[in-house]
């Protein structure tokens, strides 16, 4: 006869966000229509972080690559992007 482990259940508490909880009340409030602009809204907002996170993580392997310049006017760099190769 062979034993076999008691199988643990694996269980996760689940966060709850307040903000999250209060919007989610709210919407149930409001028409088709403005669930639809807050939609889209969320998705701008998403995608603009989106977009902020992939820049600074650029910037920051560009950082540590050495791959920068430094300007020391505006003028030098309104000069340096005039004069750029387009790549």
């Amino acid at each position: 006869m062979t034993e076999t482990a008691p199988v643990a259940a694996v269980t996760t508490a689940a966060v709850t966000n307040p903000d999250i909880e209060r919007i989610n009340e709210i919407l149930h409030k409001l028409s088709p229509e403005r669930v639809k602009e807050i939609a889209d809204f969320t998705a701008f907002l998403a995608e603009k972080e989106r977009k902020h996170k992939a820049f600074v993580e650029e910037t920051l392997a560009a950082e540590q690559r050495g791959e920068y310049l430094i300007f020391h006017t505006a003028e030098e760099f309104m000069d340096a992007i005039l004069n750029a190769d387009d790549d």
